[in-house]
């Protein structure tokens, strides 16, 4: 009878403990979250602080005009993740939409603090965790933010017309057309990827291993076209709401959007632009309106922007939270 010798079982693996955080990433946590925090309750008090203003014009609007106004907007600014992807992926590192919408939107509401650092601090952070490293997300803010600005600025021709007519309020601002002759020569894609490595280069980062593509940068042109057009027709509805309904004032409302947007964005000092958006806006509809009902909308118009922003990051923050609970990976946060 011979015995089988005994088989030592496999050793079951150790587990090992995930590593503890140092004290840089503990802090980097806590602040992103203060940030979160901050950006949060600067749109929730811009909501507040402009309700008893626009409360009576918002009762003197009909529904419908309001709610199709709203989806408007909400479809402008659904459409801003979708310009940060095209980049992206031309950058060379490509992201789900659902990623995209997460640090682009929550990002925006940086702007709701005075200074444009918030917002461009807190998207690069939700990039990061996207799988994105902060020089490419940095970059990529750049390149979209400036077809922004060329997007806006082409959108804006439409109202040319109106700003040429004498109004003093609307000929301080044809100098924004100078930025579009400007930054048109950029859209070629030898010259756009030029000027991305020289940023790389100034960050000490490694340039992007591929040319930006013709193709692409129509893309991103054209989506952020489309962005001011939902803008214009989110104008359009409210004014037309109060006047007799002409299609002329769509164009007009999609080049005061524009305008105002651009306008905005370079009173960075200011809270997402408050004043800046709405003196363009006023001074642009006060053609077709009178000007009390011109500022009146100008300020509902600001109210519907804050809701919107609020309710879009709470989207994409809500989308991404629910893929993790379904158990679609995540991208692992990018080395600097």
């Amino acid at each position: 009878m011979t015995v089988k010798p005994d088989v030592a079982a496999p050793a079951e693996p150790e587990q090992t403990a995930p590593p503890a955080k140092t004290r840089k990433a503990v802090i980097i946590a806590w602040a992103k979250r203060l940030l979160i925090v901050a950006v949060l309750g600067a749109a929730t008090w811009s909501l507040y602080s402009q309700w008893d203003e626009v409360y009576p014009t918002l009762l003197a609007l009909p529904w419908q005009s309001v709610v199709l106004s709203l989806v408007a907007v909400f479809v402008g600014i659904f459409l801003g993740p979708l310009v940060w992807k095209i980049v992206l992926s031309d950058l060379g590192a490509p992201v789900r939409f659902a990623d995209a919408s997460k640090f682009y939107l929550v990002g925006q509401l940086g702007k709701y603090v005075p200074g444009a650092v918030w917002a461009v601090l807190l998207s690069m952070e939700l990039a990061r965790e996207a799988g994105v490293n902060r020089a490419r997300s940095f970059t990529a803010g750049l390149v979209a933010t400036g077809m922004g600005v060329l997007a806006s600025l082409i959108a804006g021709l439409a109202a040319l017309p109106v700003m040429l007519s004498g109004r003093p309020e609307s000929n301080q601002l044809l100098w924004l057309f100078l930025l579009l002759l400007a930054g048109l020569p950029f859209l070629h894609p030898r010259l756009l990827t030029w000027s991305v490595n020289l940023v790389l280069k100034v960050l000490r980062k490694a340039p992007i291993d591929r040319r930006f593509t013709g193709i692409e940068i129509l893309k991103a042109l054209g989506t952020a076209v489309a962005i001011y057009l939902c803008y214009g027709v989110h104008l359009w509805l409210l004014v037309n709401s109060l006047g007799s309904p002409r299609w002329d004032t769509l164009i007009l409302s999609t080049g005061a959007m524009a305008l105002s947007m651009t306008a905005g964005l370079l009173a960075f000092f200011l809270p997402s632009g408050l004043g800046a958006r709405e003196l363009v806006i006023t001074a642009t509809i006060a053609t077709v309106l009178p000007s009390g009902q011109a500022i009146a909308l100008a300020l509902v118009s600001r109210l519907m922007f804050t809701v919107a922003d609020l309710a879009a990051a709470g989207s994409a923050a809500l989308l991404v939270y629910v893929q993790k609970r379904r158990g679609v990976p995540v991208p692992i946060p990018a080395e600097d």
